[in-house]
Order: structure tokens, then sequence, then C-alpha cells
């Protein structure tokens, strides 16, 4: 960085990918994106137990999207899950990306609510890119940058033995 007055452009500035303010942003990126979902399934967990019915009784309304009867047949079939795995699914995610632990493993199921939150928004009115949509790119930035290994809990996961052992397991970590 230039320290010239006159022209602080002088020196190159380099924003490396590797570097550590790439580090320090996608840890901030993780962390913010885990309170974003441990935040929505605590207050669940909170109002209503492990009885949030509204998950139900959201995938009965998708008729019409592009997941044909899949998300009607869940509601009405797999209610009983569905109401507790909403709520704990957002907190463990969530738990999950905050601690830089499974980030992976807790992104692939972000993905999965993501996705499904929006296709049943499907109205589009904002076009394709809407709030759901960009969370379920955060979601997919975690998975592809293994964020869990910038100031998380995965970095310290995948130097035990049973990694090492097992080195497969590093798909689940990161």
């Amino acid at each position: 960085m230039s320290y010239q007055a006159a022209n602080p452009l002088a020196d190159e500035f380099e924003f490396e990918l590797g570097g550590a303010w790439t580090a320090y942003w996608l840890a901030f990126l993780r962390v913010v994106t885990g309170w974003w979902f441990f935040h929505a399934g605590v207050t669940k967990l909170i109002e209503d137990g492990l009885a949030y019915t509204y998950g139900p009784a959201y995938l009965k309304q998708m008729t019409g999207t592009a997941l044909g009867p899949i998300p009607v047949l869940m509601g009405e079939h797999l209610g009983w899950l569905i109401q507790a795995m909403v709520p704990l699914g957002e907190t463990l995610i969530g738990l999950g990306l905050m601690v830089g632990a499974l980030v992976r493993l807790a992104s692939v199921f972000g993905v999965f609510f993501m996705a499904l939150f929006w296709i049943g928004n499907a109205s589009f009115g904002h076009g394709l890119v809407n709030s759901d949509f960009m969370g379920l790119l955060l979601f997919m930035t975690m998975i592809v940058l293994a964020t869990g290994r910038y100031y998380g809990l995965d970095a310290v996961i995948e130097k035990t033995k049973l990694v090492k052992r097992h080195p497969k397991l590093r798909y689940l970590l990161g």
C-alpha cells in the first residue's frame, strides 16, 4: 500500500485470494450466516418447541412449483418429522457454521432448506434472484470455499488421527 500523499496509487495494493483478509472475510461470512440460521431456529424452538406446525402447512401450499407434488406429499406424510426438524435443523446448521464444525455437511442441509424456501416462494415478484436465492448462494459458498477451515473447529478436527486415517471425512468438514 502506498504511503505517498501525492500519489496514493504509486505502490500496488494486493488482495490475494489466499491472504489474511480473505480468511477474515470468509470466517465473518460463515459466522453471520450461522447466526442467521441459529437465530431462526432458536426462535422457533422458543415459540413452538418441536411442534412447528407452519413447516408442514407451508409445504402443503406449494402446489404448482417446479418440484411438482413432492412438497405437498412431504407436508402431508412427513408433517410430524418436519415439525421437529425445521427448528432443530436451523439451530444445528447455524451452530455448526458459527463454531466452524462440520461446515460442509451443515451447508448441504442449508442448501436443501434454502432451495425449498426459494421454490416455495415461487412468486418471484423480484425475479429469480431474491433473498432465498442469495441464502442458497451463501451456503454454496460455504461448501465450495470450505469456510470451516478459516478460524473454525474444522481446521482442528482435520488434524485429528481419525480424519488422517479416513481422509474422505474432509468432504464433510471445511
